[in-house]
């Protein structure tokens, strides 16, 4: 008993160190009943833990045990109820705890003039009315200094400016890029310009101004605190954000615009992003101005009237624009498919939506006091960030059309392969661009996976979800990826087979057309299961990630496959039959064959049936596991064999030289020579009837080419 219950104790001495804590704690107060004190034991080996053991009773350690377990069970319990506390909470907290918000804020509206009040007259009583006029006039000269600086900044560069600007000729992508990044450059090196010669200027005039419009400049350093707030949030940040606005509509140049838009959107968006810059520099700049002058933001809750006119502000103008913002995000690119179009249509709502949504996040972090989460403003970021996705749409199709390499081979087969790998580049592209935002978003949100177990329930929320959208698109990566690959190389074997996706008549109208290659045929069926497979092993890695446990869900495909496998010996027969007949190469996609006197031309193959379709229209399907045999027309050659009636004082030399004729004749026609393996000769006397002599000739040709060269022998 004693050997079994120390071994115990000492295989879980790590997790069960409280247990041998509280032995200890026995040991140390004289267990077992004895009226000395022992000496406090060192556990920091398996003998010392033995010898803990060993001092104690049967009971004494079923006891601590018991003891142990309880504790363990009563944290777990607690852990589930904080878990399902904090789910409920959460839940009041993003309905009844918004409309609290909003309800509270209603009721402290007649603050709001009462607290302006205070601010500014707390402003007036520290500067005083010669302070703020002393102000003005310093904000005024510093401008004018920092404005003429700009304006000689840009005469001198103009020219530099415009050189890529020239007008004549179309431009390509690289051409306007060019012109615009000068702009753009030339545009923010004149702010900074300005802001800096305007920020050396302002201390320079103020300190020669401050004797006689102050009497002293005692109180000079205080009003810097209240020019840097002017100066930044309503000058320099809505100069900056015009900037970048023209950079990307160019109102006034269309010819270099990289967003597809009518003229009216393209002025409208500029207009109203800078008004939104203002509106957004006013509402930091008024709440670090209340603050300067003792009055928080958060008494009257004029902060959240100020979110609020911001979401309503960006959410009008995108309704408004909401036409010119659909053909931004359908862009220029001809080649668009319906769910594209579809999704360029929902753009503009898609925004406004995320207008709303990101306000009512707001209005849950406010419920939970979480003002910190709210440094940086990351609802307005998110709101920017998205908005103009359709910028980074423009960037990815630009770079497509120029780095896509060239169409291989000629024909409609190449074309549509082309086309095909240009729209798997932008997927891809997109979904980079997508993983990048949500990186983005996450940064801005100050989101930290690798601790996700021990943030709060919101943070836990945003980050799985964040998460799962980001699995979600590296899966689809790697489904365009892989698509892209086994697509371009099924392009490239139908090209070099000559395959014609629209041949309306294969073989002549007659059926037995040559068929593709053997790894033409195959592929498909490799790209269905790679998808199927992508998507299940991306499906699994989601809902683990989301925490649900993925073993029983494995265990239970394995019985269900086990159990199909029983109940559908079939369906296992088929797929086991077509497999070696894959295998076998016993026949390919396009080839003509016969399975027991159906005939037909393979058309599509699946995992457990393969369809064949008649010269005439009908289509077969035709499970594996019921194929006995399998005849192949169209495999490497054909001999047509052809036969002739003729008199019976015919002489055979004559018509045998007359066959060769025809045979070397048609071998001088470019149409028909590629196609003759072998030129259409004489096989002399086959047979007699009532009428004349059978005479027979055959000649060799590619499969599929028989028929027409059976017809143009018949007309010579």
């Amino acid at each position: 008993m004693f050997a079994k219950l120390s071994g115990i104790l000492i295989a879980l001495m790590l997790i069960a160190a409280p247990v041998i804590g509280s032995a200890q704690m026995m040991l140390a107060t004289g267990a077992g009943g004895g009226d000395e004190t022992a000496a406090p034991v060192l556990l920091d080996s398996p003998e010392a833990v033995r010898e803990v053991v060993s001092q104690l009773s049967d009971a004494e350690v079923r006891k601590l045990l018991l003891d142990r377990l309880d504790a363990v069970a009563a944290e777990s319990a607690a852990k589930e109820t904080t878990a399902e506390g904090g789910l409920v909470d959460f839940g009041r907290k993003a309905t009844v705890g918004v409309f609290e918000s909003v309800v509270d804020a209603i009721t402290r509206v007649p603050l709001i003039w009462e607290n302006q009040v205070t601010s500014f007259s707390n402003f007036h009583d520290k500067l005083g009315t010669k302070g703020i006029v002393f102000m003005l006039t310093v904000m005024a000269l510093a401008i004018m200094v920092g404005l003429t600086a700009e304006l000689i900044f840009r005469r001198l560069t103009r020219k530099w400016q415009e050189s890529a600007g020239a007008a004549g000729g179309d431009r390509n992508l690289r051409q306007t890029l060019i012109f615009l990044a000068k702009r753009l450059s030339a545009d923010i090196v004149a702010v900074i310009i300005f802001w800096r010669v305007a920020e050396w200027a302002g201390p320079q005039i103020g300190w020669q101004l401050a004797p006689s419009m102050l009497g002293d400049a005692k109180g000079f350093a205080a009003i810097g605190a209240y020019i840097g707030g002017i100066w930044w949030w309503l000058i320099i940040i809505p100069r900056f954000a015009a900037a970048f606005v023209r950079f990307l509509l160019a109102p006034n140049r269309p010819e270099f615009r990289l967003m597809v838009t009518d003229q009216w959107s393209a002025e409208f968006m500029m207009r109203h992003q800078v008004g939104f810059a203002l509106l957004f520099g006013f509402t930091v700049w008024i709440i670090q101005f209340n603050l300067l002058n003792g009055v928080a933001p958060g008494e009257s809750r004029f902060g959240f009237w100020l979110n609020l006119a911001l979401h309503i502000y960006f959410g009008w103008s995108v309704w408004k624009a909401r036409e010119g913002l659909t053909m931004m995000a359908r862009g220029g690119d001809p080649d668009i498919s319906l769910t594209e179009a579809r999704a360029a249509q929902i753009y503009p709502y898609f925004i406004i939506g995320l207008v709303v949504f990101m306000w009512w996040v707001m209005q849950i972090i406010a419920a939970y006091e979480l003002w910190e989460l709210m440094i940086g403003w990351p609802h307005i970021m998110t709101i920017l960030l998205v908005g103009y996705s359709p910028f980074t749409d423009t960037v990815v199709r630009g770079m497509v059309r120029h780095l896509i390499p060239p169409m291989q081979g000629e024909g409609i087969v190449a074309e549509a392969a082309y086309r095909s790998a240009k729209r798997s580049y932008v997927r891809i592209g997109r979904v980079l661009a997508f993983v990048l935002v949500l990186m983005i978003i996450g940064r801005i949100w100050g989101i930290d996976f690798a601790n996700l177990a021990s943030a709060g329930v919101g943070a836990q929320f945003a980050g799985r979800f964040i998460e799962i959208l980001a699995i979600i698109a590296v899966g689809y990566l790697v489904w365009e990826l892989v698509s892209l690959w086994i697509n371009r190389r099924l392009a490239a074997e139908r090209t070099m087979a000559g395959f014609d996706i629209n041949d309306d008549e294969p073989g002549g109208g007659e059926g037995g057309g040559i068929g593709g290659s053997r790894l033409s045929t195959v592929l498909p069926l490799l790209l269905g299961v790679a998808k199927a497979a992508i998507v299940m092993i991306f499906g699994l890695i989601a809902l683990g990630n989301i925490g649900i446990d993925i073993t029983p869900l494995l265990a239970g495909a394995g019985i269900i496959g086990l159990a199909v496998g029983f109940g559908a010996q079939k369906l296992v027969a088929d797929i086991v039959s077509g497999i070696f007949f894959l295998i076998d190469d016993a026949f390919r996609t396009g080839e003509y064959i016969e399975v027991e006197g159906t005939v037909g031309t393979v058309e599509k193959i699946s995992i457990r049936s393969m369809q064949m379709r008649h010269h005439k229209g009908p289509i077969h399907t035709i499970p594996y596991g019921e194929i006995p045999k399998i005849t192949n027309y169209s495999r490497d050659w054909v001999i047509m064999k052809l036969k002739f009636t003729v008199p019976f004082e015919t002489d055979p030399n004559k018509v045998k030289k007359l066959f060769k004729q025809i045979g070397k004749d048609m071998q001088q026609v470019p149409e028909f020579a590629a196609d003759l393996l072998q030129p259409f000769k004489s096989q002399g006397v086959f047979d007699f009837d009532d009428v004349g002599m059978i005479i027979r000739g055959k000649f060799m040709a590619k499969p599929g080419k028989q028929f027409t060269l059976r017809k143009e022998i018949y007309n010579r």
